[in-house]
């Protein structure tokens, strides 16, 4: 059996909501957690927003005061690459799901890591494998696949890429546990098992409203009652953001076929601007009441 290798800091590089809440509970669980963005203004707007989400929780009695200081004295906000790569363990990316700049954001933590640091994609559907090859470290290349929102989400997905060794895995599945969270372990196909059953529940719902099935609140209603889904599709891929579900869904189109083609409804909101919570209008309208359906859009 292989030993996991003992880790100490963390890389997580991307500061939108998957890189805070993944550098949040990184933080929490005692790694030093270097958080880099190449806009400075970011990263510092990243930490304001963890310490405030942390604060909120605090208040609720859900975090004690002494685990949050630990946790914000473990973070360390950086917009110099190199410095953030400075004695690391393992680096996670969080950024866009673009192939070239996934594969140019490792080629640079590669130059300045050290040898022995584990390459985590949080990609939700590209290639580890391929990944791992173009940036000629396959045996240290793994996938890391958070859920949103990472301090709430027990699953985390790890990806093995046809070249990721044993030492790796082993690694980031005891990482995994420290973390809190529950790891599934899947060989690196397209869209993994999490992404690619998602998008395919996600688009049958946006193509039932297209077609006047049913309103957006009763198909999400349907899957969180009738199914137990603690949120319905529509609803998910709001807080997912549609920018990314489409993605998603044209990066499985080309790879597995017709059943992924992205719903028409899907492209005309994106090129819109309406990429769901984040933006404020997706499926829903997000305001601090709440999110509200807006079935007009049908």
């Amino acid at each position: 059996m292989v030993e996991p290798a003992v880790l100490r800091k963390v890389l997580v590089l991307g500061t939108g909501t998957m890189g805070q809440g993944i550098a949040q509970v990184t933080a929490l669980a005692g790694y030093v957690t270097n958080l880099y963005d190449v806009d400075e203004a970011r990263v510092q707007k990243a930490i304001a927003s963890i310490e405030h989400a942390t604060d909120r929780l605090v208040q609720k009695g859900k975090m004690m005061n002494a685990a949050r200081a630990d946790m914000l004295a473990s973070l360390v906000a950086t917009a110099d690459l190199e410095a953030a790569c400075q004695d690391v363990d393992l680096a996670i990316e969080v950024v866009p799901e673009q192939m070239a700049l996934k594969i140019d954001v490792f080629t640079q933590i590669k130059r300045h890591a050290p040898e022995h640091a584990i390459l985590a994609s949080n990609t939700s559907s590209l290639s580890i494998t391929e990944i791992g090859t173009r940036v000629v470290a396959a045996s240290r290349t793994i996938g890391l696949h958070f859920f949103n929102p990472p301090p709430l989400m027990e699953l985390l997905e790890v990806v093995r890429g046809l070249g990721t060794d044993e030492a790796t895995l082993a690694t980031c599945l005891e990482f995994a546990k420290r973390i809190g969270k529950t790891p599934i372990v899947v060989r690196d196909t397209p869209g993994f098992a999490t992404s690619r059953l998602g998008v395919a529940i996600g688009a049958e719902a946006m193509r039932m409203f297209e077609s006047g099935v049913a309103s957006i609140a009763d198909i999400d209603r349907a899957m969180e009652l009738g199914y137990r889904h603690p949120m319905g599709p529509l609803k998910l891929s709001d807080l997912v953001g549609l920018d990314v579900r489409l993605a998603i869904l044209e990066h499985l189109h080309r790879e597995i076929g017709e059943q992924f083609r992205p719903p028409i409804i899907l492209r005309q909101m994106v090129r819109a601007g309406r990429l769901g919570k984040k933006s404020g209008e997706g499926f829903y309208r997000w305001t601090d009441a709440g999110p509200q359906p807006i079935d007009a859009l049908r």
